[in-house]
């Protein structure tokens, strides 16, 4: 089994449970840190003459992550092409399940089990807080409807602003997130890197829980932890 993953949340589930299966991934699969298989290019823009070349059984993507004519070429050359759709926690568990299985995975792997696990019952504080969840700046774009990142959110007792916007990330002024007036702001460091020292500055007043990306956006092994450690990031902002 030859596979090609155009997703880092599924590169690093696919590793994790079949290693060996993976011939390529893209240039923004982090997970597992070792991985030393071909590069493909990003999510984006995917070389596809190079995923071509490694002659795969099936390519994994996402119907968000990658774009349609990238996945319609490779179908047209003759690829497999597995497409997901993941909206929210339990849908991931669902698609990770599919995915795990068409790249031949013998069995359930312990990790799914406990991801489930964790977020069968995961920490809840005492009061709901909202929070507005920039993704990018200049221009900015926050979270809104239907996102797995606002699902996490909300199974954490974290309720975004922008969850019923018609968009699923709009982009919204700067002056129009800080007069909704959010008990706080979630900033990840992926899509957009925000850190200490760019990104809160621009929120004075409100409290700034910066966040690991992974565990809020990615859906794979990191799921096992993601409700531990997203929820010690957002009490820490907001004592």
């Amino acid at each position: 089994m030859r596979v090609v993953s155009l997703v880092p949340s599924l590169t690093e589930a696919v590793a994790a449970t079949v290693p060996g299966v993976l011939a390529g991934v893209t240039d923004w699969c982090s997970h597992p840190a070792d991985l030393e298989v071909t590069r493909v290019g990003g999510t984006k823009n995917p070389k596809t003459e190079r995923i071509l070349a490694l002659a795969p059984d099936l390519v994994i993507a996402n119907e968000e992550e990658n774009r349609a004519p990238d996945l319609d070429a490779l179908r047209a050359a003759g690829v497999e092409v597995l497409v997901t759709e993941v909206r929210d926690v339990p849908q991931a568990f669902r698609e990770l399940a599919r995915v795990l299985a068409a790249c031949g995975a013998p069995g359930r792997p312990r990790w799914l089990d406990e991801a489930e696990a964790a977020w069968a019952a995961p920490p809840v504080p005492e009061r709901r807080t909202t929070a507005v969840v920039p993704i990018w700046r200049r221009p900015w774009m926050v979270l809104g409807r239907d996102t797995f990142a606002g699902d996490v959110l909300a199974r954490l007792g974290v309720d975004h602003l922008y969850a019923d916007h018609v968009e699923r990330y709009p982009r919204v002024p700067l002056d129009e997130l800080t007069a909704a007036r959010p008990d706080l702001v979630v900033l990840p460091d992926e899509p957009y890197r925000f850190t200490a020292g760019d990104g809160p500055e621009a929120f004075p007043g409100l409290p700034c829980a910066l966040v690991s990306g992974r565990h809020l956006t990615w859906y794979g092994p990191s799921l096992a932890e993601a409700p531990r450690v997203l929820c010690a990031a957002l009490r820490a902002a907001v004592r």
